[in-house]
């Protein structure tokens, strides 16, 4: 027997412990385990088996150690199908998740019993792939073909409850997964409950899957898995046996395998948990945080405020004026009370909150105590060293001083203070009590310390966090400056706003870049258009007027109703603004510009070119230390579709040598296209490619 599948013998009830911490993953050893185990029962003459997981969960999914390695047998769907045929009754008593492969092995008993806390889900289409081990098959002959499918192609967890409602489990009982295992296996070879596997079940009944397909392709914006599991689905239904239903599912987790897709989503989830293991802060002890100060209680400030909170932490939170401090707090119990809405907080926790966990004043004496202070004021230099320069004054030593800016030079706003050392940039996303990224900015002079109490106020959190070096823009800011100037030429060259904004649709963006203008609000461009035009403009930067029309006629984007689309109230999304071409075509005449025709694709990839090169000078200028730390900033805080993994992840599967030759090609017919970035042509020369850099 494998160490990791403990077998225990009791009278006629065969136990199969599995001790695979953290998260008992289907990794050889247990799968070698659970198959000796089987045998092994079989042998010893008894007539049930118990599988149950030891520590805090059943079997939670693959390992993700084995992920691109050459598989070794027992392979998981072997394994199932052999836990299934075996002659003896097969329990499964789950606790924790059942995810993935651990639901597979779940379905491939005939009886399942779990906790109340259970949860079961088959998330594979989140990799890119689908259920593998015929997961496909068994769940839609216990649930339908419609349940299955709302639980495949969103990969959703399913809480036990509901899961007992589903067909998916037999008995939901509150106890120890042993026990109450143990005790449902007894009561069924009591009353000799027989053999129930489900590929001896009848196949369930069709829908209409062309219609499921077309739902999936669509709601995934163009992510191939969860379309493909509905095909795998339809074969539970029309194949002519469970075998030919079994071989159907293979051959399609076998296409999804070899997808550049699954490349991109398999990437994401590993950049995910890297980029916030820093060498630099290993053995860095972060400093205590307790009490969070917060200075400005507008959108962002509120946001901030509430993230705190619902993290558990109390907040002090700074304004000008009493009307100011009223209207935060109305911000702040209307995002909690959106969290009682959404099950994320109980009615009393949110009294709690408000009534002894949330203070605000308006004297900045009141932060004497804070640990860690958040300032999000007005985006102005000069305004944020007046803040800096009075937190100076009024905090405790060993404070650290946080600011949010988007774009300033966190290294001048330190230079306010005597401590700079203890300045940070927390670069938080709106809404900043729901949006996952957190840009960790670290200045000139930041110590460790302080950069390790940001990290673990990211995790407190749970935001995804990802260091940044001082520049305009830091990582995320930077790259879209690039990537919408890209849109504003491609858009003064004869391309429309709704063209572009469609083909990137297409592409899997969420939103295009003209509809995220009218989102955020267009009058935050205008403003910094006339900030830029004021210091002077770079010769070799172009310049429009189209959207400073639109501004000058107070038209602001979603929040006046009217921007590059017309929005109705009550009705989602908006329709093409006929105003604006007429502004562009304007433009286009007074710069003696000839339009001419752009197709969606030569759209995609001008933009994403674009987007690729300034995020290679960001990793060459060491701004973002790997370019998995530009993937994810994409990922979670600009909507980049998560199937292709991130961009620079995009520009290894595409292949560095087509887009430079693109970079060159571009820049030699159009003055006002980028020139190609050092690192991008170094990696070419070498043959390298940007995956190289993050190990």
């Amino acid at each position: 027997m494998s160490q990791a599948v403990e077998y225990e013998k009791l009278g006629e009830i065969a136990i199969l412990a599995t001790n695979n911490p953290p998260v008992n993953a289907l990794g050889i050893d247990v799968r070698n385990g659970l198959w000796a185990g089987i045998e092994r029962a079989e042998s010893e003459g008894a007539r049930a088996v118990l599988i149950y997981g030891e520590g805090r969960t059943f079997f939670a999914g693959a390992d993700i150690r084995e992920f691109g390695k050459p598989p070794q047998d027992p392979l998981l769907p072997a394994l199932c199908d052999r836990i299934e045929a075996s002659p003896l009754l097969v329990i499964a008593a789950l606790h924790g998740t059942a995810l993935g492969g651990g639901l597979e092995i779940a379905l491939s008993c005939h009886y399942r019993i779990a906790v109340p806390s259970a949860k079961v889900g088959l998330p594979e289409v989140n990799l890119g792939i689908l259920p593998g081990a015929g997961g496909t098959q068994r769940l839609p002959r216990l649930t339908g073909a419609r349940a299955a499918l709302d639980m495949i192609t969103t990969g959703r967890h399913i809480p036990a409850p509901e899961a007992l409602e589903l067909g998916v489990l037999d008995r939901v009982l509150d106890g120890d997964p042993r026990q109450i295992g143990l005790e449902f296996a007894t009561e069924l070879l009591q009353s000799n409950a027989p053999r129930r596997p489900i590929c001896e079940l009848p196949a369930p009944e069709g829908i209409d899957f062309d219609a499921a397909y077309d739902t999936a392709l669509r709601k995934g914006r163009g992510q191939l898995s969860p379309a493909v599991a509905v095909r795998a689905v339809q074969a539970a239904c029309e194949a002519k046996s469970f075998a030919d239903g079994l071989a159907r599912e293979r051959q399609l987790f076998h296409d999804l395998l070899a997808s550049d897709q699954r490349k991109g989503l398999i990437h994401a989830f590993f950049a995910e948990r890297a980029v916030s293991k820093l060498p630099e802060l290993k053995d860095i002890a972060p400093r205590d945080l307790h009490q969070i100060g917060v200075i400005g209680g507008g959108t962002m400030g509120a946001g901030i405020a509430t993230s705190v909170l619902l993290a558990g932490l109390s907040v002090t939170l700074i304004e000008m004026s009493q009307d100011a401090v009223h209207a935060a707090r109305d911000r702040i119990a209307a995002n909690l009370s959106g969290a009682v809405k959404r099950g994320k907080l109980s009615q009393k926790e949110h009294d709690e909150i408000l009534s002894n966990r949330l203070g605000l004043a308006t004297e900045y004496s009141a932060l004497g105590t804070a640990d860690l202070v958040i300032e999000a004021v007005f985006e102005d230099m000069d305004v944020k060293k007046q803040v800096f320069s009075q937190l100076d004054d009024v905090c405790k030593s060993g404070a650290v001083l946080a600011t949010n800016t988007s774009y300033l030079d966190i290294n001048e706003i330190a230079q306010a203070t005597r401590r700079p050392g203890d300045v940070i940039g927390l670069h938080f996303f709106s809404p900043a009590h729901v949006m996952k990224l957190l840009e960790i900015v670290v200045a000139d002079q930041t110590t460790l310390d302080v950069v390790a109490t940001g990290f673990a106020l990211g995790r407190r959190l749970r935001k995804v966090s990802v260091r940044a070096g001082v520049c305009d823009g830091f990582i995320g800011n930077r790259i879209l400056n690039t990537y919408r100037t890209c849109a504003d030429h491609m858009v003064l060259d004869g391309a429309s706003p709704y063209q572009i904004d469609n083909a990137l649709t297409e592409f899997g963006f969420a939103m295009g870049p003209f509809a995220v203008s009218d989102l955020a609000g267009l009058d935050i461009g205008w403003a910094a258009r006339k900030r830029k035009r004021a210091a002077g403009f770079d010769s070799g930067v172009r310049d429009s007027s189209y959207a400073d029309k639109l501004c000058e006629a107070g038209h602001f984007g979603q929040k006046t109703g009217k921007g590059y689309y017309i929005y109705e109230p009550g009705k989602r999304g908006g329709v093409p603004n006929p105003d604006v071409m007429p502004l562009i075509e304007a433009d286009r005449v007074a710069q003696d510009l000839t339009p001419r025709v752009f197709s969606d694709k030569e759209i995609v990839r001008r933009y994403m070119v674009a987007m690729v090169n300034e995020a290679a000078k960001v990793v060459g200028e060491g701004i973002a230390h790997r370019p998995l730390d530009v993937d994810v900033v994409l990922l979670y805080g600009y909507g980049f579709p998560r199937f292709w993994g991130g961009p620079l992840k995009w520009a290894d599967i595409q292949g560095l040598p087509q887009i430079l030759s693109d970079i060159r090609r571009w820049s030699q017919e159009d003055p006002y296209f980028w020139k190609p970035a050092p690192l991008l042509e170094e990696l070419v020369a070498k043959g390298g490619c940007f995956e190289d850099l993050n190990t």
